[in-house]
């Protein structure tokens, strides 16, 4: 078939036509914003992309359009497939339709950590023989790679709660099948499409309801939200559920969590209060044990042994730009991390606090994402970056349209409000050129630089290591 994906440069859209290129299919797009990484694969991949939109790229016709979920209508390619009544589908679909359907699937869910525990459940998995494919919301390191196609039974998904297409509101997880599902946590977020915390809960609540009887359900007891939908679940959950966490009530439980292990963090599992196995990993922070314990309990379900998943977890690179050492120049280490809600935030400076136990913490943070420019977090940012110390806020992305979903950010008030808290220095500096020019003379050795961010933030890594060169 000839697939036609319009907005194709989206992460999740580019992996997509790689792994229909994969298939056999030809495939080709356009996108108004073609640029790197996306840009650069799809280039490698020899996928030709039309740079802006126009309904003349639609001849000769293709088999099927693919709908980006960024688009809507009044985009003119949009209005040509409606207009002369082409197939169209949604990324999610695709996916379902070409890649799931007929296999195992493993969907890794929740707020926050989806990337990371998919990442490793697909390493655990690799190791354990199963060859699986995977799609990730991000380049797993270990494969290099965000998307693999095999011939395997098995496939590893990240289930993204954030809407599928203009003509299909609801979350792309629901589209993908889950034999086995994952759900870490559950918290308000996306405030451009969910109007509450309730309207999240919903959301995760339709995914625990799609597991069949024969699968199982994965529910992150450490995270009340989790605990109160299963709860309401109770009489109606048509699945094996096993619950994991560090709390003493989980089926589950990490244990002894050790962070003073050299490069890696240990940690023993139990299982029914029985000591299960023990681990270690590369990995820092309760919550990426947390992700380790919902991978392991996935590949037990699919019958890995618990050599290979030792194995697994201590060779484990991550992803990039989770909490990414970019570089370390004049004993300064500046990591890249795509933290941008405020649990996300904490976490992701607790972890670091746990690894870089005698330096300073310096906190560099661009509200750039739907809901992180809306001041429905003000006082959640308020408590997040105090875990610094040293804070510094840039401008607010796009203003305009964070404005009109409501109140923006308060970036001024923010920072005042945190440097009380921490009593500590916390500026707020718009752009990434002034925090660098404003960094480099208070940077001393042994200085830890996170920069969290879920967009390119003006290259500022880059910058700030070139700076410090100098």
């Amino acid at each position: 078939m000839h697939y036609y994906l319009i907005g194709i440069c989206g992460a999740a859209m580019a992996s997509l036509a790689g792994m229909l290129q994969a298939r056999g299919h030809q495939v080709s797009g356009s996108d108004q914003n073609v640029y790197p990484p996306m840009s650069t694969m799809l280039e490698r991949l020899k996928i030709p992309v039309h740079q802006g939109y126009d309904a003349a790229h639609l001849t000769p016709t293709p088999d099927c359009v693919v709908i980006g979920n960024a688009l809507s209508r009044g985009n003119p390619e949009v209005e040509a497939v409606l207009n002369r009544k082409l197939l169209y589908r949604s990324q999610a679909e695709v996916v379902k339709e070409e890649f799931i359907r007929g296999r195992r699937s493993l969907v890794c869910a929740g707020t926050h950590g989806k990337t990371t525990t998919t990442s490793i459940a697909a390493w655990l998995m690799e190791r354990g023989g199963l060859n699986p494919s995977f799609l990730v919301g991000g380049v797993v390191q270990n494969f290099d790679t965000s998307f693999r196609v095999t011939d395997s039974d098995y496939f590893v998904v990240e289930g993204d709660e954030y809407d599928t297409a203009y003509f299909d509101k609801g979350p792309k997880f629901m589209h993908y099948l889950p034999e086995t599902a994952i759900i870490g946590n559950i918290e308000f977020d996306h405030a451009d499409i969910y109007s509450d915390l309730a309207a999240v809960k919903l959301a995760f609540r339709r995914l625990m309801n799609i597991v069949p009887g024969n699968g199982r359900l994965i529910a992150g007891w450490d995270n009340p939200h989790v605990r109160e939908v299963v709860g309401e679940m109770s009489n109606r959950l048509h699945t094996q559920l096993e619950t994991f966490g560090t709390s003493a009530d989980a089926r589950w439980q990490a244990r002894d969590i050790d962070y003073n292990a050299g490069e890696m963090t240990r940690f023993r599992i139990f299982r029914e209060n029985r000591e299960w196995a023990e681990f270690q990993t590369p990995l820092i922070g309760d919550f990426n044990v947390r992700n380790c314990l919902a991978a392991i309990i996935a590949a037990e379900a699919w019958g890995v042994e618990p050599a290979a998943i030792r194995d697994a977890l201590a060779t484990f690179k991550s992803v990039r730009r989770r909490m990414q050492v970019r570089g370390r120049e004049r004993g300064v280490t500046v990591i890249d991390d795509f933290a941008h809600h405020p649990t996300a935030v904490r976490e992701t400076l607790q972890a670091l606090r746990a690894k870089y136990r005698n330096g300073r913490i310096i906190a560099v943070f661009e509200p750039r994402s739907w809901s992180s420019r809306l001041a429905v977090f003000q006082q959640a940012y308020v408590d997040a970056l105090s875990q610094a110390d040293y804070i510094i806020v840039a401008g607010v992305f796009d203003k305009t349209k964070a404005g009109e979903l409501g109140g923006v950010l308060d970036t001024h008030e923010l920072v005042r409000k945190s440097a009380a808290v921490k009593n500590c220095p916390a500026f707020s500096i718009d752009s990434a050129d002034e925090i660098v020019g404003h960094l480099i003379p208070e940077l001393r050795d042994g200085d830890v630089v996170a920069i969290m961010s879920n967009g390119g933030f003006g290259n500022i890594h880059e910058k700030m290591l070139a700076a410090l060169r100098s």
